[in-house]
């Protein structure tokens, strides 16, 4: 299906100007470096058919960013949004590549063309064909910023959707709220986010479950929430503020179409739920956490945490069956950088990592302080000198950045050992309850003995 989507780009000027006068030396920010590709794509075509489907509006494709400064600069807005990047992707095999960039520069000059420069681009690399189309902020005509409001949004599908039913393509009828892009690649690879646990529990629920009522008990004993009232059935883990409707997981999932599956996996009676734990669990890593309390012995939680998800001993085949851990398995790369960053710093309390903070941030405001001075005086300086000045200055701005990346990991063991203890509390929470909810049942087959 053919969809849409425009974003902000944020930035300073001088990010243009630097990217302008020698880009290989330019280090753009993640949100920049897809905008600077499209316009690099002009001198360097090779996802664009050697430039053919490469085309300005309002400006020169060879020039056009350096225009768009011209622009900023003769308005002197300069500053918050610096432009506006957005796609339009199509269904794989339903057009041509001279289609595509034919759509992509009249919705381009429909949108925006009466007051903004545009370049636009349309990529041949990958299956499906898809354009790219970058445009100032700033209005050539007038200085006005453009401003993507609700209205715009509406328009800019309704406008793609009518050129699509144009060419005779098809179109989605039904449009939904995307995930994030790192969202989305993670879901297509088949990693455990959200939707795929539930997607996964669910399964097991209508496969496991002769009927709604034990359907629904399955689920509240691997700690969900859920309704199964009105025409639309929905489902949460407590750490989410909002149901998601399970034909929102996946559009058969109808309650005519589970009520038709219900208990296809169990012939003699309703499968149990179950909540397993790491069998590999050394000793001194038990009590690492204890229920309602937090925890400051933060590397031991960590290894804690990990055998608990199973990432801890290397080969095992453990793996978590709440929903509370295995959505965190996701992160496992992030888990295991934070693992070994405590333990070549020799972090192993909350007041480890505090002084190990303070003293980077210490550190970090020091060589910022001395990078202020270098570029003081880099501009007195003779073009000798500033040479000189300016790979110091390099080296300083390396220094800053380690420390930068240090302090992000620091930040993000903070708030993993929180989110750790919550999702602990949250899964013992959920134990004690099933523990609760099992006891009358046992009195109650006592008394039949």
């Amino acid at each position: 299906m053919a969809t849409t989507s425009l974003w902000h780009i944020k930035g300073r000027l001088k990010d243009l100007i630097d990217y302008v006068e020698n880009p290989d030396k330019t280090t753009p920010t993640e949100d920049m470096k897809d905008f600077f590709q499209v316009f690099s794509y002009a001198a360097n075509p090779a996802k664009t058919n050697e430039g053919e489907y490469v085309s300005a509006i309002n400006c020169l494709k060879e020039t056009a960013l350096q225009q768009m400064i011209l622009t900023k600069q003769q308005y002197g807005k300069t500053g918050k949004y610096i432009a506006w990047h957005g796609y339009q992707s199509f269904k794989p095999d339903e057009l041509t590549p001279k289609q595509c960039h034919e759509i992509g520069l009249k919705l381009a000059q429909e949108m925006w063309g009466d007051r903004y420069q545009i370049i636009v681009t349309t990529h041949l690399d990958k299956e499906h064909l898809h354009n790219h189309f970058c445009f100032n902020s700033v209005s050539y005509l007038d200085g006005g910023k453009y401003n993507y409001s609700k209205t715009e949004q509406k328009r800019l599908r309704d406008v793609f959707d009518r050129l699509c039913r144009d060419y005779g393509l098809s179109v989605i009828n039904r449009p939904k709220k995307t995930p994030s892009r790192p969202l989305y690649l993670d879901e297509k690879s088949g990693k455990p986010t959200r939707y795929n646990v539930y997607r996964e529990d669910l399964a097991e629920a209508i496969s496991g479950s002769r009927t709604i009522e034990y359907m629904a008990k399955y689920l509240i004993r691997k700690g969900y929430e859920v309704n199964f009232s009105g025409k639309h059935w929905k489902m949460k883990l407590p750490q989410y503020q909002y149901f998601t409707r399970l034909d929102t997981l996946d559009e058969r999932l109808t309650p005519d179409f589970i009520r038709s599956y219900l208990g296809s996996q169990t012939r003699y009676g309703n499968r149990l739920a179950k909540v397993t734990y790491s069998p590999y669990m050394p000793e001194e890593y038990k009590n690492a956490w204890k229920p309602k309390k937090k925890t400051t012995g933060i590397l031991a939680l960590y290894y804690y945490w990990c055998y608990q998800l199973g990432i801890f001993p290397k080969g095992t085949d453990y793996k978590p069956t709440s929903p509370f851990m295995k959505e965190e398995l996701r992160k496992i790369d992030e888990i295991s950088a934070q693992v070994r960053y405590m333990t070549t710093n020799n972090i192993s309390t909350l007041s480890d990592l505090h002084a190990d903070r303070d003293k980077n941030q210490s550190e970090m405001d020091n060589l910022i302080d001395y990078r202020k001075r270098l570029q003081n005086k880099i501009r007195r300086a003779s073009p000798a000198e500033k040479e000189i000045l300016r790979a110091k200055k390099t080296g300083i701005t390396e220094q800053i950045t380690d420390l930068r990346k240090k302090l992000k990991y620091a930040k993000g063991i903070e708030e993993r050992s929180i989110r750790i203890d919550e999702r602990m509390n949250a899964l013992y929470e959920n134990e004690q309850q099933a523990k609760e909810n099992h006891r009358p049942k046992k009195k109650k087959e006592e008394r039949e003995r």
